[in-house]
């Protein structure tokens, strides 16, 4: 391998991201992987150094006592950092929660029969939301039911003060934890303006005091905005189940209409998948010169609908500008979140229509068909045709589209997972702590976020994982490296070959893989109800703090990570993240955040880009709480036969035996399958 050639292999580890590379090369285009080589980041700005709430600076704070030194205003190095930190909690926190706002709204609009192509396809989530919120339903329709639930939903942005029902899915101690602090969030507009009117110059200026606003206002993203949209999501779309397709370039073909949507918004997505499929529109492909319409998706909305429609997946964040330069993408559909705008120039270089839909984000250089959910299949056939019509302008010479893709499983729902353990009638979350217990699983690894240029794409997310199960650490996973972790084939069953013994038996006993892909980012929120519905089962304490467990966003580039890392962290998760701290500059700061936040809600942040002490730092956490519980020290391979794990057909007959006889029971307890049946 050339020089030349090493450079762009160690940009990413995906075979197909490189194959893309070596032809931007060729042909003369650029992409994020080659401009971040010309684009040094800001060293001071980097490590939370710089401040430019007001025009008499920036003021930037360089040389060897940066502690020491002040600004204009006299602002102090650990206050900047903290506000620069705090901004990025409160945008990441407004861009997750105002996808909740509009999944709300889309849901009160279908309820009133204002836009009728939706449909409440999950009535029994339905019900246990307006339940959580204290919304009536003897006697009443869904259509009734979903009106009063998407009000309530909506009034959580604007209101001002008291608790929103939803804190009380939290544990009771951890709910006790965030009222002693004074960081129950209000409403998610509320906390949003407040952090920002408070990191206005000349405002609040003790870091501390900031750093505890900055958990309040990560609470009202992960315990409010998102944990709504995923609900609300999850009753307009469906709640999602295990469902198999394929990941990575490999899964657009040159023979049909290639249609990639990307963003983070199923609104949209949901019905393109629908009229996707319908005849007229894969009649009129075939009028075209088309054999039909291949759907595919980038980012967080290919996970929306993989999860539940079963459309395989393009690729993650950084595929996005890759796949337009296989030659094949007829059209990209963009709504909001984590769109280069160097998509626009680019799409003009092979073709692709490049189409943006939300009133919120606009790209210049691209075709704008305005979304509106009150006509939503009308408007998916008219962006569907439109892509269709664009087929026959390809230019041959320059479609190449890399054959690699890697099939996997994903769906896995809190419900699903709840129900995977025990069935229908005893669906609990007891074999997995108690497979914790008995050293069988180690603990829990959850690892989401982004991809970063200045990082190989995929390269931290796929070493961690399979280091995880390696050492009997289920590890969960959504957004981005939900996707790197598919295209490298970590999402299939036969992964449990790599896990350790424990893990695997576990994962064997159940029909699970070692890796649970969980959703979208906003979907972190399942995160959240898992772990809370872990510390509520028993025998590994009594709060989400307590539980053998850890969190990671390792190739992190957005405040949206940042926000969802503080919501976890204020919820009583050890946190890591990769790439590079942007508080680094103050060490005020840096403790605050780790031993501070420690001492204060049981969760801490920390930043380290080595992957290697990532996970010994992971483990040796993992193995502290297992201490601090007084489990069984972990050994591999070495656990209790003190608990029998039931195989899949003895767990099946087990749902059909609510009551039995004493020997019935005692074949359960034994995991006799064959008795069972012989029964």
């Amino acid at each position: 391998m050339s020089d030349e050639e090493k450079k762009v292999a160690v940009k990413s580890i995906d075979p197909a991201a490189i194959a893309m590379l070596e032809k931007a090369k060729f042909e003369g285009v650029s992409t994020a992987f080659s401009r971040v080589d010309s684009m040094k980041p800001c060293p001071i700005g980097g490590e939370g150094a710089c401040c430019s709430l007001c025009y008499m600076g920036p003021c930037r704070f360089v040389g060897k006592n940066q502690e020491e030194m002040v600004g204009i205003c006299g602002a102090t190095l650990a206050t900047i950092a903290a506000r620069n930190l705090a901004r990025a909690i409160a945008g990441g926190t407004a861009a997750h929660s105002d996808h909740g706002r509009d999944a709300a709204n889309a849901l009160l609009a279908a309820a009133k029969g204002d836009a009728k192509d939706y449909k409440i396809k999950d009535v029994r989530k339905l019900i246990k939301v307006a339940n959580l919120l204290g919304i009536p339903v003897e006697g009443r329709t869904k259509e009734e039911i979903a009106i009063d639930v998407a009000n309530k939903a909506i009034s959580v942005f604007g209101q001002q003060e008291g608790e929103f029902p939803y804190i009380q899915r939290a544990p009771k101690k951890r709910q006790e934890i965030w009222r002693k602090h004074g960081i129950v969030p209000r409403g998610v507009d509320r906390e949003v303006v407040e952090m920002l009117h408070r990191t206005n110059m000349g405002t609040d200026q003790d870091p501390k005091h900031i750093l505890t606003g900055a958990l309040r206002v990560a609470l009202a993203d992960g315990w409010l905005g998102s944990l709504l949209a995923t609900d609300i999501q999850d009753i307009l779309f469906g709640t999602p189940t295990p469902i198999k397709t394929r990941a990575n370039l490999g899964v657009m073909k040159e023979d049909e209409v290639n249609i990639l949507v990307h963003g983070h918004e199923p609104i949209l997505s949901e019905m393109i998948v629908i009229a996707s499929r319908e005849k007229e529109m894969i009649d009129y492909a075939k009028s075209k010169g088309a054999k039909g319409v291949n759907l595919a998706g980038i980012c967080c909305t290919s996970n929306e609908i993989l999860q539940r429609q079963g459309i395989p997946s393009a690729g993650n964040f950084m595929h996005q500008e890759l796949a337009i330069i296989t030659g094949a993408c007829d059209s990209m559909i963009v709504d909001v979140q984590c769109v280069f705008e160097a998509l626009a120039p680019l799409s003009k270089l092979y073709h692709t229509k490049l189409i943006t839909t939300s009133p919120k984000a606009k790209v210049a250089g691209s075709v704008h068909i305005q979304f509106d959910e009150h006509h939503a299949l009308k408007t998916a056939r008219e962006i569907i045709k439109a892509s269709i019509d664009n087929f026959p302008n390809r230019i041959k010479e320059k479609v190449s589209i890399p054959q690699f893709s890697s099939e996997l499983i994903a769906g896995f729902s809190h419900e699903y997972i709840d129900y995977m353990q025990g069935g229908s009638f005893r669906g609990s979350f007891r074999p997995l702590n108690d497979a914790i217990m008995a050293g069988r699983i180690r603990g829990v690894a959850a690892i989401v976020g982004c991809n970063n240029a200045r990082t190989p794409q995929d390269e931290a997310t796929v070493f961690l994982t399979r280091e995880f199960i390696k050492n009997d650490v289920l590890v969960v996973t959504t957004g981005c490296s939900a996707v790197g972790c598919a295209k490298s084939g970590l999402l299939t069953p036969e992964t449990m070959d790599h896990a350790g013994p424990g893990l695997r038996e576990v994962c064997e006993a159940i029909g699970i893989p070692p890796v649970l892909h969980l959703g979208s980012c906003v979907d972190n929120s399942r995160i959240l109800t898992v772990l809370t519905q872990m510390a509520e089962e028993g025998g590994l304490g009594d709060d989400i703090s307590d539980i053998p467990a850890v969190g990671f966003s390792p190739e992190y580039m957005c405040e949206k990570a940042l926000a969802i890392g503080t919501y976890c962290v204020a919820s009583g998760c050890y946190v890591i993240f990769g790439v590079r701290s942007p508080v680094s500059a103050s060490t005020i700061v840096t403790n605050a955040i780790s031993q501070g936040w420690e001492e204060m809600v049981g969760g801490k942040l920390e930043f380290e880009p080595d992957n290697n002490l990532m996970l010994s730092k992971a483990l040796a956490h993992i193995d502290k709480k297992r201490d601090a519980l007084k489990l069984k020290k972990y050994e591999c391979g070495k656990f209790g036969a003190d608990r029998v794990l039931l195989d899949m057909a003895a767990r099946r007959e087990l749902e059909k035996v609510q009551r039995g006889t004493p020997e019935c029971l005692a074949n359960v307890a034994a995991g006799n399958a064959a008795a069972l049946r012989e029964e």
